[in-house]
């Protein structure tokens, strides 16, 4: 008794149960066609055509309709607002599939032929149970109470329990059938093999477009932060004794903030997919300037860059700048004003990349906001098929990238 009181008060059972009735509805111009166009025909006796008109012909034009790629979009989104269940966390789209769409109307024949079952059931049996509970105590045929039972005998007084039975094993088959749909709707509606690998596939198309963002915002704001930072405070240190040095440093600060500034908006143009704030990215062409910014902000930098990286594939060369702007700002973070050697090289179809710098004057522990530097430098080379070695190599912290640049890499 108490599980059918808490089947009665439960939000869960009517919303499943508005479901239901709404099928049962739709069902009702189907059965309107059938007895329009089925009685003229030549087809046997009245039991027949009666089993045409109510199972038949319902159940086929029903699924055909499901077959309509829309119906399971519509059917998806009442099911998963108002039955719920394991289909409310799953994604439920337009059938784009032939699969999909025979799920779809099997289930949307389900729906309704359920619905009509549960909406006879509804509009009967409570007036029956009602009439057949009180039918000890009440004369139905005088119009009014008639409240004198002594009348009955014991036999009649079992109307009260089939009355209030009637109710709760109808009450029992709503919340059965409602508990049912909710456990088949994830099958018939959710998403199938394809959709679901489909799914994969652009969930993990858009998480290595935000990492590669996020790549792009670290490697080149970051790095000019960590440049301007520097350079900031060598310019105030020699203001008053050095006055030519301080407003170049202010020149090459102004210069970094400016091209962190480009930076910034292309990212936000390819976040925003607005072609006319995406500019051109910088490659190893521009070089030059990343160290000279490297320079002003205090760095002894020996570099030496071999002419033929001008030829090298626009794309590696892209991340190849990046490497070696990371690489650079790894260096201003972890060791400071230490001296870095450069070195970038074309050999047969591999690009080499090295940065290193003295262990000696290395700060150790972790930094603030730090940590994601030599990650980023790895998914590139991973992403080039290139290779990468990075650590402790005698005295000095390297950097080794080497990237494949021929065509049969």
């Amino acid at each position: 008794m108490s599980r059918l009181l808490r089947l009665l008060l439960a939000k869960t059972t009517w919303r499943r149960w508005s479901y239901l009735v709404v099928g049962g509805a739709l069902l009702m111009p189907y059965w309107f066609l059938g007895m329009s166009f089925v009685p003229p025909l030549p087809l046997g006796g009245p039991v027949l055509k009666g089993v045409l008109i109510l199972l038949v012909l319902p159940g086929i034009a029903t699924f055909v309709t499901g077959l309509v790629p829309a119906v399971r979009l519509l059917e998806g989104a009442a099911a998963k607002e108002l039955i719920g269940g394991g289909l409310a966390a799953l994604p439920v789209g337009a059938a784009r599939s032939w699969e999909s769409r025979a799920r779809a109307g099997a289930w949307f024949a389900l729906h309704l032929h359920a619905g009509v079952v549960i909406s006879a059931l509804s509009l009967a049996v409570p007036p029956f149970a009602v009439v057949t509970a009180l039918s000890p105590v009440v004369d139905w045929g005088r119009g009014v109470l008639w409240l004198d039972a002594r009348r009955w005998g014991p036999w009649e007084w079992l109307a009260v329990p089939v009355g209030v039975g009637s109710l709760a094993a109808t009450l029992a088959v709503i919340a059965g059938t409602g508990t049912l749909l909710a456990w088949l709707a994830p099958r018939f509606l959710g998403p199938t093999a394809a959709e679901r690998l489909a799914d994969l596939e652009a969930r993990a198309v858009r998480l290595a477009e935000r990492n590669r963002l996020a790549r792009e915002l670290h490697d080149s704001v970051g790095h000019a932060l960590s440049v301007v930072t520097l350079q900031a405070g060598a310019a105030g240190r020699v203001l008053d004794s050095d006055p030519a040095f301080a407003r170049e440093a202010l020149s090459a600060i102004e210069e970094s903030a400016r091209a962190a500034l480009e930076d910034l908006d292309h990212v936000l143009g390819l976040l925003r997919e607005d072609a006319s704030r995406t500019a051109p990215q910088p490659t190893l062409a521009d070089l030059d300037r990343l160290l000279e910014q490297t320079r002003i902000a205090g760095v002894a930098l020996d570099a030496a860059v071999d002419p033929g990286v001008a030829h090298v594939p626009a794309a590696v060369s892209r991340e190849a700048y990046r490497i070696v702007q990371e690489s650079l700002t790894n260096a201003l973070k972890h060791a400071g004003k230490v001296p870095v050697r450069l070195r970038i090289a074309v050999a047969g179809e591999r690009l080499e990349i090295e940065v290193s710098n003295p262990l000696a004057g290395a700060r150790t522990g972790p930094r603030p906001g730090g940590g994601r530097g030599l990650g980023g430098i790895r998914e590139r080379v991973t992403v080039l098929r290139g290779e990468l070695a990075a650590g402790p190599d005698g005295d000095d912290w390297r950097v080794g990238v080497t990237l494949p640049v021929g065509s049969g890499s």
